[in-house]
Protein backbone atom coordinates (compact mmCIF):
# COMPACT_ATOMS: atom_id res chain seq x y z
CA UNK A 1 0.00 0.00 0.00
CA UNK A 2 2.92 1.86 0.82
CA UNK A 3 4.43 2.00 -2.85
CA UNK A 4 1.08 2.36 -4.07
CA UNK A 5 0.38 5.52 -2.59
CA UNK A 6 4.25 6.63 -3.00
CA UNK A 7 3.74 6.08 -6.49
CA UNK A 8 0.56 8.01 -6.77
CA UNK A 9 2.20 10.94 -5.31
CA UNK A 10 5.44 11.07 -7.92
CA UNK A 11 3.28 10.47 -10.77
CA UNK A 12 1.17 13.70 -9.91
CA UNK A 13 3.93 15.75 -8.12
CA UNK A 14 6.03 15.98 -11.06
CA UNK A 15 3.45 16.51 -13.47
CA UNK A 16 4.71 20.32 -14.98
CA UNK A 17 1.70 22.97 -13.86
CA UNK A 18 0.14 24.13 -17.34
CA UNK A 19 -1.87 26.89 -15.77
CA UNK A 20 -1.61 30.48 -15.58
CA UNK A 21 -2.21 33.49 -13.74
CA UNK A 22 -3.86 36.28 -15.01
CA UNK A 23 -3.72 39.79 -12.97
CA UNK A 24 -5.89 42.85 -14.35
CA UNK A 25 -5.30 45.98 -13.46
CA UNK A 26 -8.26 48.38 -13.91
CA UNK A 27 -8.21 51.79 -13.76
CA UNK A 28 -10.31 54.93 -14.33
CA UNK A 29 -13.12 54.03 -12.30
CA UNK A 30 -14.85 57.64 -11.98
CA UNK A 31 -17.48 56.36 -9.09
CA UNK A 32 -16.79 54.33 -6.35
CA UNK A 33 -19.77 52.18 -5.91
CA UNK A 34 -21.63 49.27 -7.58
CA UNK A 35 -19.33 46.10 -9.12
CA UNK A 36 -17.04 45.28 -11.45
CA UNK A 37 -18.78 43.10 -13.82
CA UNK A 38 -15.96 40.96 -16.04
CA UNK A 39 -16.69 37.78 -18.46
CA UNK A 40 -13.34 36.26 -19.66
CA UNK A 41 -13.89 34.21 -23.04
CA UNK A 42 -11.85 31.74 -24.95
CA UNK A 43 -13.95 31.74 -28.09
CA UNK A 44 -15.25 33.82 -30.61
CA UNK A 45 -18.52 31.88 -30.35
CA UNK A 46 -20.90 33.81 -27.55
CA UNK A 47 -18.22 36.63 -27.67
CA UNK A 48 -20.02 39.19 -24.85
CA UNK A 49 -23.51 37.04 -24.53
CA UNK A 50 -23.59 37.15 -20.71
CA UNK A 51 -23.91 33.29 -20.01
CA UNK A 52 -21.26 32.09 -22.22
CA UNK A 53 -18.24 33.25 -20.53
CA UNK A 54 -15.18 30.65 -19.96
CA UNK A 55 -14.97 32.74 -16.34
CA UNK A 56 -16.52 35.73 -14.66
CA UNK A 57 -16.03 37.42 -12.08
CA UNK A 58 -17.72 40.33 -9.96
CA UNK A 59 -15.12 42.71 -7.70
CA UNK A 60 -16.81 45.40 -5.75
CA UNK A 61 -15.38 48.98 -6.45
CA UNK A 62 -13.51 50.23 -3.51
CA UNK A 63 -11.08 52.59 -5.14
CA UNK A 64 -10.45 54.28 -8.44
CA UNK A 65 -8.25 51.56 -9.39
CA UNK A 66 -9.28 47.69 -8.97
CA UNK A 67 -7.04 44.58 -9.14
CA UNK A 68 -8.61 41.32 -10.27
CA UNK A 69 -6.75 38.06 -10.34
CA UNK A 70 -7.97 35.10 -12.11
CA UNK A 71 -5.67 32.11 -11.69
CA UNK A 72 -5.35 28.36 -12.82
CA UNK A 73 -6.14 29.34 -16.51
CA UNK A 74 -5.17 27.16 -19.03
CA UNK A 75 -2.81 28.36 -22.38
CA UNK A 76 -4.73 29.53 -25.07
CA UNK A 77 -6.21 33.10 -26.43
CA UNK A 78 -8.76 35.05 -24.63
CA UNK A 79 -10.67 38.45 -24.53
CA UNK A 80 -12.29 40.25 -21.74
CA UNK A 81 -14.94 42.31 -21.73
CA UNK A 82 -16.19 44.27 -18.81
CA UNK A 83 -18.68 46.97 -17.74
CA UNK A 84 -19.04 48.83 -14.18
CA UNK A 85 -22.42 47.75 -12.50
CA UNK A 86 -22.55 50.92 -10.56
CA UNK A 87 -26.26 50.79 -9.98
CA UNK A 88 -25.88 47.12 -8.75
CA UNK A 89 -28.73 45.66 -11.10
CA UNK A 90 -26.51 43.21 -12.92
CA UNK A 91 -27.28 44.92 -15.77
CA UNK A 92 -25.03 47.03 -18.60
CA UNK A 93 -27.53 49.86 -18.95
CA UNK A 94 -28.25 51.18 -22.22
CA UNK A 95 -29.33 54.28 -23.69
CA UNK A 96 -32.48 54.15 -26.63
CA UNK A 97 -29.82 53.55 -29.23
CA UNK A 98 -28.17 50.62 -27.50
CA UNK A 99 -25.17 52.16 -26.54
CA UNK A 100 -23.84 51.86 -22.54
CA UNK A 101 -24.54 54.30 -20.33
CA UNK A 102 -22.17 52.52 -17.40
CA UNK A 103 -18.87 52.54 -18.16
CA UNK A 104 -16.94 49.33 -20.05
CA UNK A 105 -13.42 48.65 -21.74
CA UNK A 106 -12.39 45.58 -23.31
CA UNK A 107 -8.99 43.82 -23.72
CA UNK A 108 -6.22 45.36 -25.52
CA UNK A 109 -7.79 48.96 -24.37
CA UNK A 110 -10.04 48.33 -27.87
CA UNK A 111 -12.33 51.21 -28.19
CA UNK A 112 -15.52 50.43 -30.18
CA UNK A 113 -16.72 53.13 -32.91
CA UNK A 114 -20.09 52.14 -34.69
CA UNK A 115 -20.38 48.59 -33.58
CA UNK A 116 -19.73 46.15 -30.61
CA UNK A 117 -16.29 44.32 -30.68
CA UNK A 118 -15.20 41.23 -31.92
CA UNK A 119 -13.44 38.11 -30.10
CA UNK A 120 -10.57 39.22 -32.59
CA UNK A 121 -10.33 42.61 -31.40
CA UNK A 122 -10.25 41.92 -27.89
CA UNK A 123 -7.73 38.91 -28.35
CA UNK A 124 -4.77 38.13 -26.50
CA UNK A 125 -2.76 34.94 -25.87
CA UNK A 126 -2.21 34.17 -22.56
CA UNK A 127 0.40 31.04 -22.43
CA UNK A 128 2.78 32.20 -18.51
CA UNK A 129 1.22 34.67 -15.74
CA UNK A 130 0.89 37.58 -17.79
CA UNK A 131 -0.61 41.22 -16.16
CA UNK A 132 -2.89 43.28 -18.43
CA UNK A 133 -3.86 47.12 -17.75
CA UNK A 134 -7.29 47.70 -18.90
CA UNK A 135 -9.05 51.51 -18.87
CA UNK A 136 -12.79 52.24 -18.56
CA UNK A 137 -14.46 54.37 -20.93
CA UNK A 138 -16.90 56.69 -19.39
Amino acid sequence: MYYLALYFYLLFATTPSETNTLTINISNIENIQGNLKLGLFNSNEGFMERDRAFKTVSVKVKSNTEIVVIENLPSGNYAISMYHDENSDDECNRNFLGIPTEAYAFSNNFKPKFSAPSFEDCEFPLNSDQTLKIVLNN
